[in-house]
């Protein structure tokens, strides 16, 4: 039962809100210590856990890049573009994303979106140029409208990548399908995803309309 008390220590320390990296590395050395194994030992597996999945970090790599280039003023570029294109509104803009977002989601082409990559430093303050072209947002709305941004962009990965034969969740789907003695092909699997993707988009697109709806009772 030792070997559990990482959980605890887990469990403990984010309660407590200490430092995540602290508390599982003290976690993973009290559960390897009361399995038996040396300090150096320890320390010889979380090398090795990291080397083998240093690919993982290659994502933090974009960070500092993105807040290069916002300190250079992409998110104001992003808005003003959006300002000068006619009948551009939060919705429609968001209405564009959405069908981007989902076809090249079906594509396999996950990595094109994201909230670090795309909704924090373009999509937002686009849709937030779009709302004040009509007329000044204040707090709450600027605040919903990054959140339908941030929601814009979960629905059409979400929806979208089903669609898509090579992915983890359709392989998910299949496997579980077949432990329950329900033998199904994942281009089967893919093509039920399409009428849930399109439903999706239609309802999000309802929702997007009665946004530019809610935004226009606003300015008026």
């Amino acid at each position: 039962m030792l070997v559990l008390s990482g959980i605890a220590i887990i469990v403990i320390g984010f309660a407590l809100r200490f430092p995540p990296l602290l508390v599982v590395t003290l976690a993973a050395f009290a559960s390897a210590l009361a399995a038996g194994f040396g300090p150096l030992e320890v320390v010889a597996m979380l090398g090795k856990a990291f080397v083998d999945a240093r690919f993982m970090a290659v994502a933090w790599l974009a960070l500092p890049m993105i807040g290069l280039l916002e300190r250079a003023g992409l998110r104001e570029r992003a808005k003003g573009l959006v300002q000068r294109l006619r009948g551009a509104t939060a919705g429609r803009v968001l209405l564009g994303y959405l069908a981007l977002r989902q076809v090249t989601a079906a594509m396999g082409l996950n990595a094109l979106g994201g909230h670090v990559q795309m909704v924090r430093p373009i999509l937002a303050p686009m849709v937030e140029g779009a709302a004040e072209a009509e007329a000044p947002i204040d707090a709450e709305t600027r605040d919903t409208v990054r959140a339908y941004s941030a929601a814009t962009d979960n629905i059409g990965l979400f929806f979208g990548e089903d669609v898509f034969i090579a992915i983890g969740s359709i392989l998910l789907i299949r496997a579980v399908m077949e432990q329950n003695g329900i033998i199904v092909a994942p281009l089967h699997v893919a093509l039920w995803a399409i009428p849930t993707a399109i439903a999706a988009f239609l309802i999000h697109g309802f929702r997007l309309i009665r946004l530019d709806r809610r935004l226009r009772r606003r300015a008026a």
